[in-house]
């Protein structure tokens, strides 16, 4: 019979941090399994270490991990379900309750300035975006990259809202490192733009100046009428609740949305940019 599934909620709420709540379950189950950390190893494919870093909360781990874990187990999703409340405690406390309201937003709106919007990385791309913050700091940058990459799920789904992003020309002209990362990342922008509620614009360099410049931007529309707007720059991060300061952004936004590209010359746009990336391409030593 297999372990009793809990309620991740109500564990988190009474006995710590989610992530605390995970480790415990973790080292909980192996025990009551009476497998050793070298069993686990053997029939999940992780390392023993990696493992009992896991059971001490040193590591946060990862969604296929927890996979692989739920299915020794014999758990369904329970420990996939503690991930997805633990991996909220890698993100700064300013960001969580930016995180509460997007879960609820049924329109969401982003500008991006110097990179890609996360939502819209491929995990090649966001692996060194995050690298770069994150250097050498392993454990860090893995934790911070499984989180991230989770959050996608924002966009898909029923419940997905409508999302409409003004991506920075900026943004499109810096490539990462490797070519072919950099093509699968366009051609990820290209799919996602065919998502039947996913509208993306290029603003283009010719646009000129705006009070949005250095400034990334989102907001969100919720579902009892209100909205919510983050900021986002180098240094630091804001969250605004107060109608007249989400109103003047709302307001930053549109101008900026009027000034770009339309949707299909933005796709147009990328399109001969992966395109440009593949004439580049070293020559066939064949």
């Amino acid at each position: 019979m297999p372990p009793r599934k809990s309620n991740p909620s109500r564990s988190n709420h009474h006995n710590g941090s989610a992530r605390e709540v995970l480790a415990k379950e973790l080292a909980r189950l192996r025990e009551a399994s009476g497998k050793s950390l070298t069993d686990l190893a053997n029939e999940t494919t992780y390392d023993r270490t990696y493992l009992h870093k896991l059971e001490t909360g040193v590591k946060l781990g990862s969604p296929e991990v927890m996979a692989a874990l739920d299915r020794v187990y014999g758990t369904d999703e329970h420990l996939g379900d503690l991930w997805e409340l633990a991996k909220e405690d890698v993100f700064q406390d300013r960001y969580k309750r930016f995180m509460e309201l997007e879960k609820r937003a049924t329109v969401r709106y982003e500008y991006a300035v110097g990179a890609l919007p996360g939502l819209l990385q491929t995990e090649e791309y966001a692996y060194e975006v995050l690298a770069l913050r994150f250097r050498g700091e392993d454990q860090e940058l893995e934790e911070q990259l499984a989180a991230r990459m989770s959050r996608q799920k924002l966009l898909h789904g029923e419940g997905a809202p409508h999302f409409r992003a003004v991506l920075d020309e900026a943004s499109l002209r810096r490539t990462t490192r490797d070519k072919e990362a950099w093509k699968r990342q366009l051609e990820h922008l290209l799919a996602t733009a065919e998502q039947p509620k996913v509208t993306l614009q290029v603003l283009p360099f010719s646009a000129g100046l705006h009070l949005l410049m250095g400034t990334a931007l989102t907001i969100l529309w919720l579902p009892d009428g209100k909205s919510a707007a983050y900021t986002e720059t180098n240094v630091n991060g804001d969250l605004f609740e107060e109608p007249t300061d989400v109103e003047r952004l709302k307001l930053s936004y549109d101008l900026l949305r009027d000034s770009a590209l339309s949707p299909q010359e933005s796709v147009g746009l990328i399109r001969q940019l992966m395109e440009d990336c593949a004439s580049c391409d070293p020559p066939d030593p064949t």
